[in-house]
């Protein structure tokens, strides 16, 4: 019986298998969690419906499931529009088949991590919101040009300044790159929640959405509330009650400084390393001091 089976599956037969055993793996990963899977699930019953109506020849309802089908999957790269544009950018910066996992090294940004965490627990003591991007490997360029360029040192005192009520920069968010900050100001796309969701306030829809649309992790600070959550990968935590805690969970979602990273450790990430140009690091702006005393 395994004769038979082995003379018609070849090795070619086996490593076709495994590779789309592992594609669809981790296209599941990708869509886990978000709006895709219902949809999906839905996509399928429909299949099954038109799968038994043409076993019990039903032909009028199975013209009706073919136009339904066929108009469901035009729909589909509009619908998973977000979807579609989170899983190509991942793979552009080698987010899937990873080779190992990355060697922990130096941390030069601790300081700039707890800054953050202070600056984001003294605005929740004096109820004033907050939203401060942290980049990662998407860059996010075209949202800082949308507010105000600053290229200023990090420090919670000037991020305490830029949010207070009267600061022209405190209804933005606040875009840091390594221990700078590019832009305040910055105006940031709107996740777009189903009614089944918990209803959030702009500020935490613009987290929600620039955490979908880029790696980037965001602090928000609920000028209701005082409440102080993290958004990563289209998701918010759970309030965070202790800045201690807030610094290591930054620590662990982030990653290190893009000049300080080691080789890359998978063939996508590695030919994205040799095709882009160098980036310069721009010097802080000497009109902004790196601290601001009050």
């Amino acid at each position: 019986m395994l004769n038979q089976v082995f003379a018609y599956v070849g090795p070619a037969d086996v490593i076709d298998i495994i590779a789309t055993s592992i594609l669809i793996y981790y296209l599941i990963l990708l869509i886990r969690g978000t709006r895709a899977v219902q949809i999906l699930l839905g996509f399928f019953v429909l299949l099954g419906l038109l799968g038994l109506a043409n076993v019990l020849h039903l032909f009028l309802l199975r013209t009706i499931l073919q136009l339904i089908v066929v108009a469901v999957a035009v729909a589909i790269p509009i619908v998973f529009q977000p979807e579609l544009r989170r899983v190509l950018e991942q793979i552009g910066r080698g987010g899937l088949f990873r080779m190992d996992a990355e060697s922990p090294g130096t941390r030069h940004e601790d300081r700039a991590i707890a800054a953050m965490a202070h600056a984001a627990f003294l605005l929740s003591r004096s109820r004033l919101g907050g939203l401060i991007v942290i980049e990662q490997q998407s860059g996010l360029k075209e949202f800082c040009d949308t507010g105000t360029t600053l290229q200023a040192q990090l420090s919670a005192e000037l991020l305490l300044a830029i949010f207070m009520p009267r600061s022209p920069l405190h209804d933005g968010a606040v875009i840091v790159r390594e221990n700078l900050i590019e832009a305040a100001g910055c105006f940031l796309p709107l996740a777009e929640l189903s009614l089944g969701k918990d209803r959030f306030g702009t500020r935490h829809r613009a987290a929600l959405g620039i955490s979908e649309q880029t790696d980037a992790v965001v602090i928000v600070v609920s000028e209701e509330s005082g409440a102080i959550t993290i958004a990563r990968d289209g998701k918010l935590s759970r309030p965070v009650e202790e800045e201690a805690r807030l610094a290591k969970m930054l620590l662990a979602v982030t990653r290190p400084p893009r000049n300080e990273r080691r080789l890359p450790n998978d063939f996508v990430s590695h030919l994205r390393s040799r095709l882009s140009p160098p980036r310069s690091r721009q010097e802080p702006r000497a009109d902004h001091p790196q601290e601001l005393r009050t």
